[in-house]
């Protein structure tokens, strides 16, 4: 199977809203994989669908082969679910909800779950209810790694971590998904996180995926561009994203190399004669992609 989640013309409402319409992707087998968007642009209404929680107004979205909404037991366990990074059955300390959780699947490795709490210093007899959010969002993501699921589904996985502990775990789980040749799919509001993470990008946007492409490519031949702003100037091309006049300075953003936009600025505008190229982190370049506001 070359395709681990397929989502072939989703369309969504919330009431009279359009969440999009004939939303269509695919999510490659060994491959992690990015979701993102703006708030209120279907990330969670993506996710939802996908684990069956939530039935669209039309199409399909599939899991490793089979409708998400009517998965298999067999299949079920083959997949990895983090919703909001909380544990239940918080009266528990680490040990024992390892060893509740391990009756459930057959495949159960209980290695990466004690290493993570190992790496984030959580005592064997620490309870649940005495953790912090951050540190049960950890609990639950290493109980999810011990299921050794073929799918990985961490929706918002870096919520109530701090800078150190999400980086901490982002390194943990590059290395992880790489050693055992796992396939992710992932949001977080924290884009940084993502930029060293993700093979792939999935850009939702105003209803549709605006892009989908390898994050490497994203990061090389997505740049911004600034020039002396010219009387007058206009851009019409769909080649160029979220061009703004900033104090004397146009500003856009473009997979144009810098000799490409250069050539096509002068043969509207021959007075500019410079531009500057920018390189860009990955949140520097979803910002340029979807806009700031």
């Amino acid at each position: 199977m070359s395709n681990v989640i397929e989502c072939k013309n989703l369309t969504h409402y919330y009431g009279e809203r359009c969440i999009y319409e004939n939303l269509n992707f695919t999510v490659q087998k060994g491959r992690v994989t990015g979701l993102l968007g703006k708030n209120g642009k279907g990330k969670n209404t993506t996710i939802n669908i996908m684990n069956g929680y939530l039935q669209p107004k039309s199409g399909n979205c599939f899991l490793l082969g089979e409708p998400s909404h009517n998965l298999s037991p067999e299949t079920k366990q083959r997949i990895g679910l983090l919703i909001e990074g909380h544990v239940q059955y918080s009266f528990f300390d680490i040990e024992q909800i390892e060893k509740f959780y391990s009756a459930f699947y057959p495949k159960w490795k209980k290695e990466p779950y004690y290493e993570l709490m190992s790496k984030l210093k959580i005592a064997p007899k620490q309870k649940i209810s005495k953790m912090s959010c951050g540190q049960r969002s950890q609990v639950a993501l290493g109980l999810i790694l011990a299921q050794d699921p073929e799918l990985l589904i961490l929706d918002d996985f870096s919520m109530g971590l701090d800078p150190g502990y999400r980086m901490l775990f982002v390194d943990y789980l590059r290395e992880y998904v790489k050693a055992e040749n796992k396939s992710v799919f992932i949001t977080s509001h924290i884009i940084q996180d993502l930029e060293h993470l993700v093979d792939d990008c999935l850009i939702l946007d105003y209803g549709k995926v605006l892009l989908h492409k390898p994050t490497s490519d994203l990061l090389t031949k997505f740049k911004r561009y600034r020039f002396k702003a010219p009387k007058n100037f206009k851009i019409q091309n769909e080649q160029f994203y979220n061009t703004e006049l900033i104090k004397g300075m146009i500003e856009t953003y473009s997979f144009l190399n810098k000799k490409e936009v250069l050539n096509y600025i002068k043969d509207l505008y021959p007075e500019i004669e410079t531009i500057d190229e920018y390189k860009l982190t990955l949140e520097e370049a979803f910002i340029g992609l979807t806009g700031k506001y």
